[in-house]
This record gives C-alpha cells, structure tokens and sequence, in this order.
C-alpha cells in the first residue's frame, strides 16, 4: 500500500468517526454544549474527507487542514467553558 493509499484511509476513517460521533451526539444528547459539539465533529468530518479535498478546490492543502482540525480539538475546552 502506497503513502498516498494509507493517508486517504486513515483520512476515509477519521471522517467517518467524526460524522457519525456528530451525528450520534445531535440525536442523542440534546444538553448544554452538546449542539456546538456536534457541529465542530461535523466540521472536522468534512475536513477529513479525502474525496472532498481531492483537487485542492478552495486551495487548502492537507497541512491547513491539519491546523484547522488541531484548532478545533484545541478550541474544544473553551467552548464547553461556563459562560457564567
């Protein structure tokens, strides 16, 4: 198996995770931070997907993705913060 291969598998499985944890947690949790949760799996499902980013669409490379997915992990703590 190429590089290329196991990236996109790895990419295909993370995104399935994220989408179906996002989904699982909209349907079945309804408190709190829950919604916003949610979303942030969904986003970062997309951010995930190989077939998506396949052509470079938006001219965001798999490093900005990365990022942009290490920034939602990171961001998580603080959004489930109390506002109070």
């Amino acid at each position: 198996m190429a590089k290329g291969d196991c990236m996109a598998l790895i990419g295909w499985i993370l995104s399935f995770i994220c989408l179906f944890a996002g989904l699982a947690l909209r349907q079945d949790m309804p408190i709190g931070g829950s919604l916003t949760l949610s979303n942030l799996l969904i986003i970062f499902a997309l951010l995930a997907c190989p077939i998506v980013w396949r052509e470079l669409p938006l001219g965001v490379s798999r490093g900005q993705r990365i990022v942009a997915g290490f920034a939602l992990v990171f961001a998580l703590p603080i959004i489930l913060f109390p506002a109070h």
